[in-house]
């Protein structure tokens, strides 16, 4: 019962730490996600990152607190999922409080306007580098690069959960037309795990 609540603290301690140095919203999260839960301690693998994250678009809410949720869910079941909830949103709450309190002794600083401009083009680099930790699970055949390669102008003109079931559906058909054909392949990357021990049948690398 010890090490359970132990790990519920780490959970919580670890999401704490991650939510007050993330600004640019949850896609810019990604990066130290990836380097506290998957690289420092190895409570998930990069494919179940990646699976998480799209997952957590799929639903309502911010992305930054389902990703959590659903991670801590995956760590510590229920009371891991309250923990990580907990932990990703209190310091954020507290900081927004603090600001809205200060915000009209604040506004139209120009120090404070030029931090905030160096920091919203730092986010586009974070997020651009989260894009291709993410892409080097989940694109590892000519299928899956096509999906990517079509989504990426397709959300200049939809929705994004549009474009999350479309590629779902995608999945789904060339799967079925695939396995018509004979053609089998497993689920991860070639490159992190031997095909030979994985029989399952995916959309096909070879295409």
């Amino acid at each position: 019962m010890i090490v359970e609540w132990k790990l519920v603290f780490e959970v919580f301690w670890t999401f704490f730490k991650i939510s007050p140095v993330t600004f640019g919203g949850g896609f810019a999260m990604i990066p130290l996600i990836i380097k506290e839960i998957v690289e420092k301690r190895k409570w998930l693998t990069h494919e179940e990152i990646t699976d998480v994250i799209a997952l957590s678009q799929t639903v309502p809410g911010a992305v930054a607190v389902n990703s959590a949720t659903f991670i801590g869910h995956k760590i510590g079941g229920i009371r891991g999922a309250l923990a990580a909830m907990i932990g990703v949103s209190l310091p954020t709450f507290l900081i927004v409080l603090s600001i809205g309190v200060s915000y009209f002794y604040l506004d139209d600083n120009p120090k404070l306007e030029a931090a905030f401009v160096s920091i919203r083009v730092t986010i586009v680099a974070i997020i651009v580098y989260a894009a291709i930790k993410i892409a080097k699970t989940a694109i590892f055949d000519k299928t899956t690069f096509f999906i990517m390669a079509a989504g990426v102008p397709a959300l200049f003109f939809i929705h994004p959960i549009v474009a999350i079931f479309l590629g779902a559906i995608t999945g789904l058909i060339v799967v079925s037309v695939k396995t018509k054909l004979g053609c089998m392949i497993e689920m991860k990357n070639s490159k992190e795990e031997d095909p030979a021990n994985d029989p399952e049948y995916y959309m096909g690398a070879g295409i």
